[in-house]
């Protein structure tokens, strides 16, 4: 099935603790750097528009489940990082919040639309983490340098 709803703005990165699914590690000694600010500019220059184009053709989201979504902030909810200490690119999909029914959403939902936008959700952050792989590579590429190196400038701690 294919959804027809306007791509939304990419995930804000800026701002946002430490990942969910992330633990510290004893080598890095709290100097992480998960590249939010280079992952978030990726994904503005069009990794989240195709990586969004692409899921839409396959998702079982119907609109209104794509409404209420959209209503409860989850698109703009997946986080996605470097995570130094596997040195690779992760997401974080958002959970559905077990208060939904008191936000404002426009549309109701059953435990059937919850499941299909849970695995929507990760349907979704998997394909643009895919999508942002490429770009990684394509960087590396052009650049002749890892993603893990110091290349994009210097960054505070």
């Amino acid at each position: 099935m294919s959804l027809d709803i306007a791509v939304p703005d990419p995930p804000d990165l800026s701002n946002r603790g430490m990942p969910r699914e992330f633990e510290w590690d004893d080598d890095t000694l709290g100097s992480e750097d998960f590249y939010r600010e280079d992952l978030e500019d990726l994904l503005q220059a069009g990794a989240w528009r195709e990586g969004f184009n692409e899921w839409e053709e396959y998702t079982d989201l119907d609109e209104r489940q794509a409404r209420a979504v959209s209503d409860l902030g989850l698109f703009h909810a997946i986080d996605f990082y470097w995570d130094p200490t596997e040195d690779r690119l992760r997401f974080d999909v958002p959970e559905i919040p077990e208060d939904w029914q008191e936000q404002d959403v426009s549309v109701s939902l059953d435990s059937d639309d919850l499941a299909t936008i849970d695995t929507a959700l990760t349907d979704l952050a998997r394909t643009v983490y895919e999508v942002l792989e490429d770009y990684i590579d394509r960087n590396d590429t052009a650049d002749g340098e890892g993603w893990g190196e110091d290349i994009y400038g210097d960054r505070e701690e």
